[in-house]
């Protein structure tokens, strides 16, 4: 393994030719020196020999050295701003939307998949707007709803397959809630996080996350409450931004106190799109951006979120949710299925959701298993649709890639050193499950890692590797088209932003000279990234 990891460290090397950015530029290089070798290598000792799991491969062995030379080439960061770069409009490969932009643009189906499976896709739309019912009810089929839960269906979470809004006024919190969750208090417990069996402990009480509703003669956990305080924050041009601050709380809880070690985390709906592009990914290409150490001396030190796959058992690279947590969308959908609707699935059997002995009343409900379905509430093939749905909700095409001000914009976005987490392109493996998503250039603008933000918005938090500062970089495609499909502007991990302005002046950490270069720039360059952004 050791031959493998430095070989590929003087391959890249090899390709740093004398048209290459230089050591010092390397925040735009999409490939970062390899930093990450001391994570895989840590990981390798904790595996005690076993050959390394594919989920974290070093490599691609899916390429020819042509294909590979191909790909180096079609990722590496452009410094032409004075035209659109190929393909930049189809910023989901193939599988792009380039249907009418309007509320439903984050609902389409990828545009290369067949006809067929045009209707798989269909029949897991509808399971994912599918409104559950308590049981035991005349719909068998439909029931098992909570007994706790947040939500009904899917789709009442991730409003139009897009972006979720903080409560308020007369918009509830569903699609919104608090992660609950807090440290290891024992070496047993420590034992079990290195090891990569837990990712944190529940609250002992209310379990992994508050659930507000509860079937009837049930009550709920209780609510969230949201309080906010302005900031005011003052630019180099001498303009004033007010930034709202937000504190958390949990209002007439149902079953007694919190445990006072617990930590609240509120957690936004992310949207819906280009997941089955992320999940093929080749985790070679995303750990290469990683440099825990910060050896290049940029100050921006990403890490992977090392997770254990549920499904194999062995340890992988976590992509998806606000920590990367979760190594497929199989198993993110599961999860939500039992903590947001109470649903269980073979993945999560939990027929009561994330009730806890604690929450005795929950445990006497009845539950939804019909065993002529099989021992669980959702069934596989429950599973297999909903998770192809998932996979395979379309990334809307680009607008305005020529326009003057967004080129300048684009330009503002590297300059200002955005890139060095936001990676804007990646090719796809070349052997995938679905064909639709093999071989693909996707423009997520991401590099899937994690990233200290900096105490502004630190929830104090640890899930797996992710400390209590650190978050997932959020892809950036569709985030222009929040408005139209969500009716409203909420950025980051809790809707604290209400602008891309406020969302970008809220970095901190390893984003704090980025953030600074944005706040010092005059407003014709401010106004540029901000359309460039509004552009994806």
């Amino acid at each position: 393994m050791r031959r493998r990891l430095v070989f590929l460290r003087r391959s890249r090397r090899a390709e740093g030719s004398p048209s290459s950015p230089s050591r010092k530029s390397s925040r735009a290089w999409p490939l970062r020196g390899l930093s990450f070798i001391p994570v895989l290598m840590a990981t390798a000792s904790a595996l005690a020999g076993d050959p390394l799991p594919a989920g974290l491969a070093a490599t691609r062995t899916d390429l020819t050295p042509k294909d590979l030379a191909r790909v180096i080439a079609v990722t590496r960061p452009t410094t032409d701003f004075s035209k659109a770069e190929p393909f930049e409009r189809m910023q989901g490969g193939a599988g792009t939307s380039r249907k009418d932009v309007n509320r439903d643009a984050f609902s389409q189906p990828s545009a290369n998949i067949t006809f067929e499976e045009e209707g798989t896709f269909k029949l897991g739309n509808a399971l994912f707007r599918k409104n559950w019912v308590s049981s035991p009810s005349s719909t068998q089929a439909s029931d098992g709803l909570g007994p706790l839960f947040n939500e009904r269906a899917c789709q009442n979470c991730h409003l139009k397959d897009g972006r979720g809004r903080p409560p308020e006024g007369s918009a509830g919190t569903t699609s919104m809630f608090l992660r609950l969750a807090r440290d290891a208090s024992s070496e047993e417990e420590r034992a079990e996080l290195a090891g990569h069996r837990l990712l944190n402990f529940p609250d002992p009480a209310y379990g992994s996350q508050l659930q507000e509703l509860a079937v009837p003669g049930l009550k709920g956990e209780g609510r969230m409450r949201v309080g906010y305080q302005e900031e005011k924050v003052t630019l180099g041009d001498g303009s004033v931004v007010s930034l709202r601050k937000p504190s958390y709380f949990v209002d007439d809880p149902g079953y007694g106190p919190l445990d006072p070690r617990t930590t609240l985390s509120p957690r936004l709906t992310p949207p819906m799109i280009g997941l089955g592009l992320i999940e093929q990914i080749a985790s070679a290409d995303i750990l290469a951006h990683a440099d825990p150490d910060d050896r290049d001396d940029d100050g921006i030190s990403g890490r992977p979120n090392i997770v254990r796959d549920a499904a194999s058992g062995e340890l992988a690279l976590g992509r998806f949710g606000w920590k990367a947590q979760t190594a497929s969308i199989r198993e993110q959908a599961a999860e939500a299925f039992a903590g947001d609707v109470g649903i269980s699935t073979p993945e999560v059997p939990k027929h009561w959701g994330d009730c806890t002995e604690a929450e005795k009343a929950c445990l006497a409900m009845p539950n939804g298993v019909q065993q002529r379905l099989g021992p669980v509430e959702a069934p596989s093939p429950v599973m297999d649709l909903v998770t192809f749905y998932s996979q395979n909700l379309a990334v809307p095409a680009r607008r305005d890639i020529d326009n003057r001000q967004v080129l300048a914009g684009k330009r503002q976005f590297y300059e200002m050193g955005c890139v060095s987490c936001h990676t804007p392109k990646f090719v796809t493996l070349r052997g995938t499950p679905n064909k639709a998503q093999a071989f693909q250039l996707i423009w997520p603008y991401s590099d899937f890692l994690l990233h200290d933000m900096g105490p502004g918005l630190a929830d104090g938090q640890v899930v797996g590797e992710a400390t209590g500062s650190e978050c997932r970089t959020p892809p950036l495609w569709g985030i222009g088209l929040t408005g139209t499909v969500n009716g409203n502007t909420f950025f980051l991990h809790d809707g604290r932003a209400r602008t891309l302005a406020e969302a970008i002046l809220w970095h901190g950490g390893e984003a704090q000279k980025a953030r600074d270069r944005f706040a010092a720039a005059d407003a014709t360059n401010r106004d540029a990234l901000v359309e460039f952004l509004e552009s994806l």
